[in-house]
């Protein structure tokens, strides 16, 4: 059995009441699993997860490879506390941030700040490849640390070649496995109920300052009153976030000190943030002939659509579910099912119901035409030679019919 999270079988989806695919207890051999996929299919674009709670993170990827994460609680205070760190000659406050940002090119605007930050700064000399790395190390290790305490999650993949310049490519699973060796030993010190992203406060009982000395209740009390998470006074006391945490522990557990939810810092506003542009509409195409499928390729891109290519049919409607394209073309004949089948499944998920589904075939003929309209297909286009006047005419033909923006040319 493919136990891949991205490649569900069939059945298991369509039995599913949510299309958007779900995953429970995201620990580290799950995050390994999907990582390892994605670097299989040489993903590029965005891995978007988002827990029941609403928070959400972006990873981004190349070819499988992860570039930068951000997202969470609190992305621009790990912002400041990385920056701090391995950044201690870089400017944190916004408004010198916001300065900094506003030379950068318009088109990177859509891409995260923080990226571009380092990218801007590596280019200026300001700062060296090496720190940068230290960084988006620290960064994506945080995040696959905070992702791992999420019970329920779902994702969504979001296909972007135009990913901003890569500073440098980290294996994954490296990743993954620094960070499930943190948060081991955060459930060996019996903190694994303690957010590293809450700040510690003195309870409303007041009982503490009776329970410990005035020395140290003032040097406590000092240290409390500044909103920090346990993360910040981790930096501002030079120890690393377990000791902060289990010196508190004791505190914590007699409800003298309480953890709180803080809200992250304010993150730069861009002037000309109005001014970005909504992403191209994104065209699959499932082809067991890989000739086909790059042919596709090649006329898509150049009309500056976005592409992905598949050429599994047994993992198809997995990859689809997770992308959710905007139109798909569909071969008829294809080994152990066929483009009937699959046009059929996808009708019965709400998210392709209305997906223009175009049927591709090397035989043109009247029976073909007459199974693919009843299975809910929106066209037919004939194979035989891939024509990019009739591929881009029928894309426009069902684009405008559904009230899609057509890419200026």
């Amino acid at each position: 059995m493919d136990s891949s999270l991205l490649y569900q079988s069939v059945d298991s989806l369509l039995a599913r009441r949510n299309d958007t695919p779900l995953i429970s207890d995201f620990d580290a051999s799950k995050q390994a699993e999907l990582f390892l996929t994605l670097k299989q299919l040489q993903f590029s674009g965005q891995l978007v997860l988002t827990d029941v709670m609403g928070r959400g993170w972006v990873v981004y990827l190349h070819r499988g490879f992860i570039v930068y994460t951000t997202g969470g609680d609190h992305p621009v205070r790990r912002w400041k506390r990385n920056s701090a760190i391995y950044l201690p000659q870089q400017p944190t406050d916004i408004s010198a941030l916001h300065y900094e940002l506003v030379n950068t090119a318009a088109e990177d605007f859509g891409a995260c700040w923080q990226y571009q930050l380092l990218c801007l700064w590596v280019e200026q000399q300001k700062i060296t490849n090496e720190q940068a790395a230290k960084v988006i190390w620290s960064t994506i290790v945080e995040v696959l640390f905070d992702i791992t305490q999420a019970t329920q999650l779902t994702y969504e993949l979001r296909p972007n070649k135009t990913l901003p310049k890569r500073l440098v490519l980290i294996d994954a699973a490296q990743a993954v496995g620094e960070a499930d060796r943190l948060w081991q030993t955060w459930k060996a010190a019996k903190v694994a109920d303690c957010s590293p992203n809450k700040a510690p406060a003195i309870g409303q009982s007041g009982d503490l300052q009776q329970r410990i000395s005035t020395s140290v209740y003032q040097m406590l009390s000092q240290l409390l009153e500044k909103q920090q998470t346990l993360r910040e006074m981790a930096i501002e006391t030079k120890q690393d976030v377990l000791t902060v945490t289990r010196s508190l522990l004791p505190y914590i557990q007699l409800g003298l000190v309480e953890l709180r939810t803080i809200a992250d810092l304010p993150a730069p506003v861009f002037p000309s943030s109005t001014q970005l542009q909504t992403p191209e509409p994104l065209i699959a195409c499932l082809d067991d002939n890989p000739w086909v499928v790059q042919e596709m390729e090649k006329i898509l891109t150049a009309a500056n659509y976005r592409f992905v290519g598949l050429n599994d049919p047994l993992r198809a409607i997995g990859v689809l579910l997770a992308l959710k394209p905007d139109l798909i073309f569909l071969d008829l004949m294809m080994p152990n099912t066929n483009g009937y089948e699959i046009c059929s499944k996808l009708r019965k998920l709400s998210c392709f119901r209305h997906t223009p589904i175009i049927i591709l075939t090397g035989n043109d003929g009247v029976i073909d035409r007459v199974r693919a309209k009843v299975v809910g297909s929106s066209d037919f286009l004939s194979k035989e030679t891939v024509d990019t006047k009739q591929v881009l005419g029928v894309i426009n033909k069902h684009f405008r019919q559904i009230h899609l923006t057509e890419p200026t040319l």
